[in-house]
């Protein structure tokens, strides 16, 4: 059986569909392949040209309209994908899942459609939700329009308070050209179903702004989908609340308001940059080019198209623009371990002592973070060996968007042996030496969700494991600093506060070993106090926990996180183990975000129905994350070191021995004349020299995302 190892210490794929004919590809991974930007377009055509559905573009026009807001791919049924992938059976039809905004209706909503077959799209359906949900339109994911919107909406509503931001910020909202004053929304955007309104936290607009709070936060009600409605309903200014934006003006008006007076930024070395400031003690260089990784015979793995092959490996591969990446029909040695493994949701909750931090908890699927995969720098996010590949978004945009260099693909030397043994003669010499280099191929993107950046990793290691992990980096969720604020986080600079928070992964594993029938068991492993068997009068006390004293788990197995107590809508659980149900493909969605307190997927549903998961198509979902205090060596950003998590697959019993000695690299050394050892004969299977390390070509990037 294959073991699920979950580490908890912050210890996870899109592809990147390249431009090419709509036709799929023949090889079978393509079933699973993201949707071409012909594709994309031709989805979209079809759709707008319908009209009985009324869409119009996506950008401009006002919030009361019909548009389409998604188009992804939707992955195949599980059995007909295997029935294609293990049967000889037809290939399956090919569709697009289209979110779309009905808001030019009486009773506005989400609808989800099925749009097919593809590469031309005659038909459409309704996608239904678990239960029959429907998604309410204020549960809706944000959108640029919304955004621009609201930012006029905020510059307006805040006119009178330019002569205060002024005096104490030396920034402005109006008439501003380099010294602008711009906002970070949070999220629950209320506190019940059918809210809209937002706590806004206003920043100066310099290079690593969410660093930069000015001591305001507002709150703006943009529920109604008429921009005229809007209005401010509170506001918080430097430890206070006020009732209304004329309020808080009045009072600085007549010189009573305690000002937060923020020094002027520097033109140089500004504490939010990256740019070089100081020495290290020792003097020992930075300024020439480190240890690098490569490739001394060409590459080691085989990339085509979406699939992805590498020693026993053999997988598909995919970016959901909606949630990130997924793999699909993941093979070692010709077996099928798992049919899909992939993120789900990423979330973030904090406190704090100003009214956005206590209402920030993020689920960043509603923020789009599978679309949110920017370019990646080469020799800095992926070595320069990497293979990278573009990928294409249709999220609230009126055609495909290409995101070059948004994944990457390398082979990682590890570092460690991936095993090895000196065994010693104990009388100065040895008996022989072997040892196996430590490699492994990453598959890696990332996802800037405004001021976060998640990288994320799947790593296939020779031996048959497997390892999802994510490093958290970016800028932190900061506020502005009040003593009262201590008691939430720490004070990271002179008036910032980086607020305490919990960061939570959801992963799907839906494991298939030796067939989709299966059953799982949990091990307990306990200490027994017994009477030593060749020692009358003495005990022995051993752990127990062998493969016979298995313990079956209940139905719908789940594992509480102790000491964790997110909001309703999060996995609570270590491990949970469920059911497959094909209504249920995932933990999450993009609504959740705006409607947390009635979500349309609720993942508590999934294991609460009390059904059998013995000899059965079963999925461990998997949460992993970490408590995260912040701390001055935050600025200017959260370092990788310390803030990663993630888990393992690891194989248990499933083969004779390690499959990774069919490995042609270990080293193995044995003395042709012990105990002297002065002789050696050295076993090799590789070149005895790896040759030159070099890459010729300097760094480039681009980091633009255009509509293709």
């Amino acid at each position: 059986m294959w073991l699920l190892g979950v580490s908890w210490a912050l210890a996870l794929l899109v592809t990147a569909a390249s431009p090419g004919p709509p036709t799929a590809p023949l090889d079978p991974a393509s079933i699973f392949a993201d949707l071409s930007p012909a594709e994309l377009r031709t989805v979209r055509t079809f759709l707008m040209e319908r009209p009985e559905l009324g869409l119009a573009p996506s950008h401009g026009g006002p919030l009361a309209k019909n548009s389409l807001f998604l188009v992804e791919l939707l992955p195949p049924p599980k059995r007909a994908a295997l029935g294609f992938l293990a049967h000889g059976g037809p290939r399956p039809r090919r569709e697009a899942r289209a979110v779309v905004f009905f808001g030019a209706q009486p009773e506005p909503n989400i609808t989800e459609l099925a749009v097919g077959p593809l590469p031309r799209p005659s038909s459409y359906r309704v996608l239904g939700l678990k239960g029959g949900r429907s998604v309410p339109f204020w549960a809706r994911p944000m959108t640029q329009l919304e955004y621009e919107l609201l930012h006029q909406a905020l510059v307006d509503a805040l006119a009178p308070l330019e002569p205060l931001l002024r005096e104490a910020t030396g920034f402005g909202f109006q008439n501003c050209s380099q010294r602008c004053l711009t906002f970070s929304d949070i999220a629950p955007r209320g506190l019940g179903p059918g809210e809209r309104r937002t706590w806004l936290v206003i920043q100066r607009f310099v290079e690593g702004y969410f660093l930069h709070p000015v001591g305001l936060e507002v709150l703006l009600d943009h529920q109604d989908t008429d921009p005229q409605h809007w209005a401010v309903q509170q506001l918080w200014y430097n430890g206070l609340y006020f009732g209304s934006v004329r309020e808080l003006a009045e009072l600085h008006a007549r010189g009573t308001l305690p000002l937060a007076r923020l020094p002027e930024p520097p033109a140089h070395h500004l504490f939010s940059s990256y740019e070089p400031r100081g020495q290290f003690f020792t003097g020992t260089p930075t300024e020439v080019h480190g240890a690098k990784v490569c490739e001394p015979q060409g590459r080691r793995y085989r990339l085509r198209g979406n699939r992805l092959e590498y020693g026993g490996w053999s997988l598909a591969f995919r970016l959901r623009s909606s949630a990130g990446l997924q793999l699909f029909d993941v093979r070692f040695g010709g077996e099928r371990v798992a049919y899909e493994v992939s993120v789900q949701e990423a979330i973030a909750f904090y406190g704090g002592h100003t009214p956005a931090a206590m209402q920030t908890k993020y689920m960043d699927a509603g923020w789009a973070m599978g679309a949110s995969s920017y370019e990646l720098a080469r020799g800095v996010d992926c070595p320069e060996t990497a293979a990278f590949l573009d990928a294409h978004h249709l999220l609230d945009a009126d055609g495909p968007v290409r995101f070059a260099r948004a994944l990457c693909v390398f082979e990682l030397p590890t570092g460690v042996p991936l095993r090895r043994h000196f065994d010693s003669d104990f009388q100065g010499g040895f008996h022989f030496y072997a040892g196996l280099e430590g490699r492994a191929l990453v598959l890696r993107t990332t996802s800037t969700v405004y001021n976060y950046d998640y990288i994320w990793d799947f790593l296939l290691y020779p031996n048959g494991v497997l390892e999802a992990k994510v490093h958290a980096t970016g800028y932190i969720h900061a506020t502005f600093y009040t003593p009262e604020g201590r008691r939430y986080g720490s004070r990271v600079h002179s008036h910032l506060l980086g607020n305490l928070h919990t960061h939570l992964v959801h992963y799907k594993v839906d494991l298939d070993v030796a067939g989709t029938g299966n059953s799982f068991e949990t091990m307990d492993i306990r200490f027994e106090n017994i009477s030593n068997p060749w020692s009358a009068g003495s005990r022995v006390v051993q752990p127990q926990g062998a493969e016979g004293l298995p313990t079956p788990a209940p139905p719908a197995w789940a594992g509480p996180a102790p000491g964790l107590t997110p909001p309703l809508t999060c996995p609570r659980y270590h491990l949970a183990v469920t059911r497959r149900h094909e209504n249920e493909p995932s933990s999450s969605s993009i609504y959740s975000q705006n409607n947390p307190w009635d979500p349309p997927v609720t993942f508590e549903s999934f294991i609460r129905n009390n059904e059998t998961i013995e000899d059965q198509d079963l999925v461990a979902w998997v949460t992993v994350g970490f408590l995260h205090v912040p701390h001055a060596e935050d600025v200017p950003n959260t370092a990788t070191p310390g803030n990663a998590v993630g888990f393992f697959l690891r194989p248990f019993n499933f083969f004779n021995e390690d499959p990774s000695v069919a490995s042609r690299a270990p080293v193995i050394v044995r003395p042709l004349d012990p105990p002297t050892c002065s002789r050696l004969e050295i076993q090799r299977w590789t070149p005895p020299s790896p040759g030159a390390c070099i890459h010729p070509e300097p760094f480039s990037y681009n980091g633009t995302y255009r509509q293709v």
